[in-house]
């Protein structure tokens, strides 16, 4: 019987021909893992990296395969951070909280907590990015573990340094393998941020070039007057909404999400104030707002702080003729709304000549339909002894067009009404 040979493994330079093949094999990974990166405007990225800034931990949610974990790696790339990936789920409670360690005189001494070595390798760095992936797999009592590290920066003994960063990511429910909905309090310590693809920006990647991840440029002479606008911002808010201070969801997949506590607010402040100093734009703040406080809350801030911005009624009263009006059509509207109600407070002919001339300027710069409820109040405010002004022709118009709209759509809601039942 001939003698049976056994192959070397591959790579191991007894076969020099297979040893080349591999090389080259190598050499095609090489220039495929090759990329470049270029700036590039990008909402969810930028958001990631002011929320980063602020050193707030943020939880990605995404499909799988959506890029989260490419998008940290990048991330840590761009920011020179060495990055640490810790998968939760498949972690026990003490890898987070630390293992008992028994000492000379546990009676003198007590038994401290030894932490994993991830950990103490960040401590050593002394800077780094603590990326926690997989966390809406991680059972409640890893979740319960997870608080310390997240809130207080605590593994065991260790307290991690002022240079880490945590950042973690998640799949939804439905689409994670024996998914977990996170706990509330863990849930309530995040900035929550929806990370989807852009078609533009795979297909570019694919091609090797992705965008370029950069630390946010914060304006040194403008950080105090950053910080008073979040404050009044979000301070006028709550003064006004007492109800939003905190309000738990009533069901449990919303109660794993972005929701309204001292704590989220505190956060919402906290990248107001940094978004502005950045100069960032109004998308970018609508992201890290509604992603610390959740939807409703977070819709309420922004459009309060588009009202801090508007003109005062009075100052529009007292020169009409050099009123600058916001173009936003509810911005306008707002600022119209609050002059007639400044003159229904106050009622004197000369702030009624005032107004008129206002809704003029509105009706000459903007869209007519802006100026047909705050005229129809205006008129009603009418005293017998003042007379009325000629610009008020003007108005007929813009009325006459808002009542055949309104005609308009009675007669297709009834024609439509018909056609059900009729279909019935």
């Amino acid at each position: 019987m001939p003698a049976h040979t056994v192959s070397a493994p591959a790579g191991t330079g007894s076969d020099p021909v297979r040893a080349s093949r591999l090389d080259v094999a190598g050499d095609l990974l090489a220039l495929l893992r090759t990329h470049t990166t270029e700036p590039r405007p990008d909402v969810q990225l930028e958001a990631l990296t002011l929320a980063v800034a602020a050193d707030l931990p943020v939880l990605l949610w995404g499909e799988p395969g959506i890029g989260k974990t490419a998008a940290l790696t990048q991330l840590a790339a761009a920011l020179e951070l060495p990055l640490t990936t810790v998968i939760a789920s498949v972690h026990e409670p003490s890898d987070f909280s630390g293992l008992p360690i028994l000492g000379d005189d546990p009676a003198e001494q007590g038994v401290p907590m030894a932490p994993p070595d991830w950990a103490v390798r960040l401590v050593r760095a002394g800077r780094g990015l603590l990326f926690l992936d997989e966390l809406s797999t991680a059972p409640p009592a890893v979740q319960a573990a997870l608080l310390r590290v997240v809130l207080e920066r605590r593994i065991g003994a260790l307290q991690l340094p002022p240079g880490v960063r945590i950042v973690a990511a998640a799949n939804p429910r439905s689409s994670a393998a024996d998914g977990w909905e996170l706990s509330p309090p863990l849930a309530n310590r995040f900035v929550h941020l929806q990370w989807t693809h852009d078609h533009d920006v795979v297909v570019r990647g694919l091609g090797g070039t992705w965008p370029r991840a950069t630390l946010p440029q914060l304006d040194p002479a403008g950080l105090p007057e950053a910080v008073e606008l979040a404050r009044r911002a979000v301070c006028g808010l709550l003064a006004a909404r007492p109800a939003i201070v905190h309000r738990l969801p009533t069901t449990e997949t919303r109660r794993g999400g972005a929701w309204p506590s001292p704590r989220s607010w505190e956060m919402a402040l906290c990248l107001i104030a940094f978004a502005t100093a950045a100069g960032a734009s109004r998308e970018v703040l609508s992201v890290l707002v509604r992603g610390a406080v959740g939807d409703g809350p977070g819709l309420e801030l922004l459009a309060a702080m588009d009202r801090m911005d508007l003109p005062d009624p009075e100052s529009l009263l007292a020169d009409p003729a050099g009123a600058a009006l916001p173009e936003r059509g509810d911005l306008r509207q707002a600022v119209l709304d609050g002059v007639v109600a400044a003159v229904r407070n106050r009622p004197e002919k000369s702030r009624w000549d005032a107004a008129w001339a206002l809704l003029v300027r509105a009706l000459e710069t903007g869209a007519p339909d802006l100026v047909v409820v705050p005229a129809t109040t205006l008129a009603a405010l009418r005293r017998e002894d003042w007379d009325v002004p000629e610009a008020i022709e003007r108005f007929a118009g813009a009325v006459a067009l808002s009542r055949r709209a309104d005609r308009t759509a009675d007669l297709v809601a009834a024609r439509t009404g018909s056609a059900t039942k009729v279909g019935r």
